[in-house]
């Protein structure tokens, strides 16, 4: 990390539904009055936009959305002046949509550009992002270069995030930094038990 900077990175890592997204915004409501969610996902099918609206009403009215599959840069300029904090999920989804859309050879400078953003942060900012190494390998090319890139992306976030979480099970492991102290730690705990 180079230079001081305002607000805090937090990278948020799990499996599918460890409970990571879940932490994220606990995380989030806890610490601003005013949250801005930063989506990467895109409506492709009936499944997907099911997907889609249950996040949002799981998020509630008081957050501000914004939705970009690509220009995660830009975005998170744009959401940090709408609200008190970021939430970004998802990374992964975000990888699979540059891969995907503008093809390999794009990730290298969108990953650029999205690091040069978080470096130049001006409050908190959270990521959601897949941890997807720990399973089988994958049958086919593509999915092994998207585990590969997804692996190295992660790598890159978390030597950046002042905060590493890791989410199994819905319960929060710190990798690095502090996740949780004092009233962090009471509210974790009692949404554990609901």
């Amino acid at each position: 990390m180079s230079g001081k900077r305002n607000g805090r990175l937090i990278l948020v890592l799990g499996g599918a539904r460890s409970g990571k997204s879940r932490c994220a915004q606990q995380l989030a409501e806890q610490w601003w009055p005013k949250p801005v969610y930063l989506a990467t996902a895109e409506i492709t099918d009936a499944e997907m936009a099911d997907r889609i609206a249950r996040h949002r009403a799981a998020r509630g009215p008081h957050w501000a959305c914004i939705e970009e599959p690509l220009d995660l840069a830009g975005a998170l300029a744009q959401a940090a002046a709408q609200g008190d904090g970021v939430l970004l999920d998802c990374i992964t989804v975000w990888l699979a949509n540059v891969l995907v859309k503008e093809g390999a050879t794009a990730v290298d400078a969108r990953q650029q550009a999205l690091l040069a953003a978080l470096q130049a942060r001006s409050g908190d900012v959270i990521l959601v992002s897949n941890e997807v190494g720990l399973g089988l390998v994958p049958e086919h090319a593509l999915g092994r270069q998207f585990r590969d890139l997804a692996g190295w992306l992660n790598q890159a976030l978390a030597a950046e995030a002042d905060t590493v979480v890791f989410v199994a099970a819905g319960l929060p492991l710190t990798l690095k930094g502090d996740f949780c102290s004092g009233s962090q730690e009471t509210e974790v705990r009692r949404q554990r038990s609901i």
